[in-house]
């Protein structure tokens, strides 16, 4: 089935249950991917941008809605479907260094997936997994390496290198810089835009850092207590944001300028998400509020030139 959407998702909730009730992680959520493009997904620490990304790509099961890959419905499929779409979409971790088994080499990370779902064997797993080390800028010696002999940059290189390795077509990004040094960052970006052109990949980035969503993005949704109250192409969200959140969440991002006053635009704590506000979930914390519907009616996902809004402004 053809779809303009490499990945879209249908009003999706997955819940957490808890002794104090449900958590709403991700709160009927609808969003897409194009082909061949990076979405960006922002938003403050517990928003759910992490499960998101797990949810759509079946690590956790939705508690409800939907989820579509190239337009087929894929939320409920087990077994042999599972594994088949499992070969087609990936995942970066957070932390590299977690996600390398220390007594493994680094072919043995590579070779696992090829050998899994019956792809390469012999010398043409080698030459795939050498051909895969060298777009991520490593080595062919690097194949005899254990975790512990890598840096962190190298090791955060295998992972991606074995998120690749099976040629997806569309993979999950969780924070995939966050624990490398800035000059490391750079060098990461480029060569998962690299690999974007080679292996012809959408990526989901999932970062709270505002700056590299900017540079790697082609669109960005905003997050806040599981919800998506903003979604646009980056540039048009950044230069002239909609939602008071957006706005606030860009504004509270340091700036390298050391006689500039650090703004503190967000006051309060996020509401919990076990019992979200029965209004628009930012409501509590708003500057722009336009009345008591703002706590009586959530606002709805609305299009609004040329982006998608979630604000009773509008």
């Amino acid at each position: 089935m053809n779809s303009k959407y490499i990945v879209e998702t249908q009003n999706l909730k997955k819940y957490f249950e808890s002794k104090r009730g449900a958590v709403r992680a991700v709160d009927d959520v609808n969003i897409n991917v194009e082909h061949g493009e990076t979405l960006g997904v922002v938003g403050e620490s517990g928003c759910g941008k992490t499960t998101l990304g797990r949810t759509i790509l079946r690590l956790l099961n939705p508690t409800s809605g939907k989820i579509l890959f190239e337009g087929e419905d894929v939320t409920s499929i087990e077994g042999k479907e599972l594994r088949a779409y499992r070969k087609k979409m990936n995942i970066v971790f957070q932390d590299p260094a977690a996600s390398l088994n220390p007594q493994m080499t680094v072919f043995d990370h590579l070779s696992r997936p090829l050998e899994i779902h019956n792809i390469a064997t012999g010398d043409e797993k080698i030459a795939r997994i050498i051909d895969i080390l060298n777009t991520m800028g490593l080595k062919a010696e690097h194949m005899i390496r254990y975790p512990h002999e890598l840096s962190g940059g190298q090791k955060q290189r295998v992972c991606i290198a074995r998120a690749l390795c099976l040629e997806p077509d569309f993979i999950v990004l969780d924070e995939p810089t966050s624990a490398l040094d800035v000059s490391v960052q750079s060098k990461i970006l480029k060569l998962l835009d690299r690999a974007k052109r080679k292996f012809d990949v959408s990526y989901m980035f999932i970062s709270h850092n505002i700056n590299l969503v900017r540079a790697i993005s082609d669109r960005i949704a905003v997050m806040y207590l599981g919800r998506l109250i903003e979604v646009g192409d980056t540039e048009d969200v950044f230069e002239d944001p909609d939602h008071p959140y957006t706005k606030a969440l860009f504004e509270s991002v340091p700036q390298p300028d050391p006689d500039q006053k650090v703004k503190q635009p967000l006051k309060g704590e996020v509401p919990s998400p076990i019992n979200p506000p029965k209004g628009c979930p930012f409501a509590p914390r708003c500057k722009e509020k336009v009345g008591v519907v703002c706590d009586e009616e959530p606002p709805e996902l609305l299009e609004v030139h040329g982006r998608k809004v979630s604000c009773h402004k509008f």
